[in-house]
């Protein structure tokens, strides 16, 4: 079953270095701006992580052992990079939807073959080996000794809690020689960065709790029956949100609270998000989906699940996807294809459910460590497979082996960005755990265990892609129309063994969706006059800043784990449906919501759209959701289901995310909120702040 998807690592950045590799037009020059002759030595900062301390050292790795690095090319003006992409993407630029072609955007922003050129040479002096060179990077390997010889460092081992790990002993340098060639280099520590998703299935979290609660608070088991004035077979609301109420249950935040709606299919979210009223299907549009690996039957289950649910099956043609089986790596850490399909359909039946029309391309990594997954992220803007990209996964910048490799940071802007210059916007999730803090992790199904501190995720902090924040949606109906929203997060009891009361009560933090303020990026200027400065002033941490800082998320949509989406695919050679949460949900749908914008603008790509999405936050473009308008009895629900063969009740109090609630205006859980009734109008009108 999918998990979460967020970059495990152990490489430490100051918080000052992501800062400058975070700002909007502080990007250092190119080479190309700089004739070589005159270049100086290029440190690199964070190199040393500061896990690898004195008193973790367990002595010289042997120059004999082998290594490899990545070594991303800088490219040629890289502040005019930055630049561009800001202008073609801001409503109120002259050079608004200018976008460059992709010969275009090489010739001014790519490397040079005198840049490939220096880095080769360093490299190969020095000893290494070059095993491919792509128009991002150059990849290295050799043995450690000529890896100390090119970045004038040596190599050592450090105890950390999951081993011995090799990193450099102090931060490595690039020579004056190719020094402007070099944008960052990843890889010279021997901790790889691992993606977790940003989705859950209802059967999986479930099993999570249990096995976090432990034997002593386990559910009834498969011979316990619900109370008999309880239904003995699994029960939802049908007819819009709380339209079957949950009699026979313990009174729990409050008497006759209502049954979980039944999980959601496209046609309602839909109607719920104004698709059905505009007449828009995302026809001319193209949507690519990022994952790792690749389900062999996912057409087939994308068109069964969408001929079952009464849509259209995809047209020949409309779906095409690149995945290498041949070439797929570190299954057994990752899960493999078979641990990666429930995400996958999630993310290719919402973008086609809510984008009927829509061109929608697959490429799945070759792993779900960081390199293979910026592969297929590179794949999408070099092909220009995509006007938008949706991707389901991210990671904590702090955690306890160490901070983000600042590698990863430039490495993933640099693409963001050449993406914007020639169009194509990325959407990515922002997270299943509340602030990301210890408290949330401590009893949260989605959250990574080693965080350290209150934080954001990465890439979803990118100033350069358009965070994805979750909502619990409810329907007013059974054919979707919209109800109301509260933001993402639940609160979980269960029956207790003498079927009279909840326990925990109240419940304890469950599932949520993710945001924040970023420490490690200052504030990009389509935040400004959106975000107050006492949200933007103050880092997730607690951190205070005298001068505004990155926040998420920009958007939400329907996530919720309670609030489930339906999703259907082949598992073990059996396709089955299941209700799926999380901001993986959201992700898609946000990206099929920017795909129908595409097509209700006549076809006009929209690129990175963070600043359109500011841009309308004061109009009726979005819903602005806000929990405390919301009646307490809108945020209680019983679920009575099916788990592992045993029928389960559990009570959840939802709007109660960790950390983080929405309220009036721009919030921390839910950005400037979901696509409203004017949301397509506005695509459709010349639209100035």
């Amino acid at each position: 079953m999918p998990i979460a998807r967020n970059r495990i690592s152990r490489i430490a950045v100051p918080a000052t270095a992501a800062l400058i590799l975070g700002t909007l037009g502080a990007a250092a020059p190119a080479g190309a701006a700089t004739p070589t002759g005159e270049q100086t030595a290029k440190p690199l900062p964070g190199t040393h992580p500061e896990w690898a301390t004195a008193q973790a050292d367990a002595g010289a790795v042997p120059d004999s052992a082998p290594a490899s690095a990545r070594i991303y090319l800088a490219g040629q003006d890289q502040a005019g990079l930055a630049a561009l992409a800001k202008a073609v993407s801001d409503p109120n630029s002259p050079a608004y939807g200018a976008f460059l072609s992709d010969a275009q955007a090489d010739a001014r922003f790519g490397a040079t073959a005198a840049q490939v050129k220096a880095v080769t040479d360093w490299v190969t002096g020095a000893g290494l080996k070059v095993d491919a060179t792509t128009a991002h990077y150059v990849q290295v390997s050799g043995s450690t000794g000529a890896l100390a010889k090119a970045f004038g460092t040596g190599f050592r081992s450090y105890r950390t809690e999951d081993g011995l790990h090799r990193a450099a002993a102090k931060d490595a340098v690039v020579p004056a020689s190719a020094a402007g060639a070099v944008l960052a280099v990843g890889g010279l520590s021997d901790t790889l960065h691992k993606n977790t998703s940003h989705a859950v299935s209802v059967r999986e979290a479930e099993a999570r709790a249990q096995a976090r609660a432990g034997a002593a608070a386990k559910l009834a088991g498969p011979d316990k029956k619900a109370p008999a004035t309880l239904p003995t077979v699994p029960t939802c609301s049908e007819d819009g949100y709380g339209s079957k109420t949950a009699k026979g249950a313990p009174a729990g935040y409050e008497k006759n609270e209502p049954f979980a709606p039944c999980s959601y299919v496209p046609s309602q979210l839909r109607k719920a998000y104004g698709v059905t009223d505009a007449k828009v299907s995302g026809k001319g549009a193209r949507i690519a989906i990022i994952d790792a690996y690749g389900l062999a039957t996912m057409e087939q289950d994308a068109n069964h699940f969408s001929t079952l649910h009464g849509d259209k099956p995809f047209a020949a043609g409309q779906y095409r996807e690149f995945v290498t089986p041949d070439k797929w790596t570190h299954q057994d850490e990752c899960g493999g294809a078979a641990g990666w399909a429930g995400e996958e359909a999630l993310d290719v039946e919402m973008a086609h459910g809510l984008a009927p029309d829509a061109q929608v391309v697959y490429v799945g990594g070759n792993s779900c460590y960081d390199q293979d997954l910026y592969d297929a992220m590179a794949k999408v803007v070099d092909g220009h497979l995509a006007d938008v990209v949706s991707n389901s996964w991210g990671e904590i910048m702090h955690g306890t082996g160490g901070d983000l490799d600042p590698a990863v940071v430039a490495a993933d802007n640099q693409l963001f960005q050449r993406g914007a210059v020639t169009g194509i916007g990325f959407t990515f999730s922002s997270g299943d755990c509340g602030d990301s803090s210890p408290g949330a992790a401590a009893t949260g199904v989605n959250c990574q265990s080693d965080t350290t501190q209150a934080q954001t995720d990465w890439p979803s902090s990118s100033p350069w892609v358009t965070s994805v924040g979750g909502t619990a949606l409810e329907l007013a109906d059974k054919a979707g129309h919209y109800g109301r929203e509260v933001s993402m997060g639940d609160q979980r009891s269960v029956l207790s063994e003498d079927q009279k009361s909840w326990t925990p009560f109240p419940g304890k933090f469950y599932f949520g969706g993710g945001g924040g303020v970023s420490k490690d990026f200052a504030q990009p200027w389509y935040q400004q006059g959106v975000v107050p400065d006492r949200i933007a002033k103050t880092a997730a941490d607690g951190t205070k800043s005298d001068t505004p800082l990155r926040a998420t998320p920009d958007v939400a949509m329907s996530g919720d784990l309670v609030a489930a989406t339906l999703v259907g695919y082949t598992n073990g050679g059996t396709y089955s449906e299941g209700g799926y949460g999380g901001t993986s949900v959201s992700a898609p749908e946000y990206a099929a919501m920017l795909a129908d914008a595409v097509q209700a603008r006549g076809g006009r790509a929209i690129g990175f759209a963070n600043p359109a999405i500011y841009d309308r936050a004061a109009g009726g473009a979005f819903h602005d959701v806000n929990d405390s308008a919301v009646h307490n009895k809108f945020g209680n629900v019983v679920d009575l289901g099916l788990v592992g063969g045993a029928l389960k009740v559990r009570l959840y109090k939802i709007a109660a995310d960790y950390g983080l609630s929405a309220a009036k205006g721009y919030d921390t859980a839910t950005g400037v909120g979901t696509p409203g009734k004017d949301f397509f109008n506005s695509f459709r009108l010349p639209h100035h702040r």
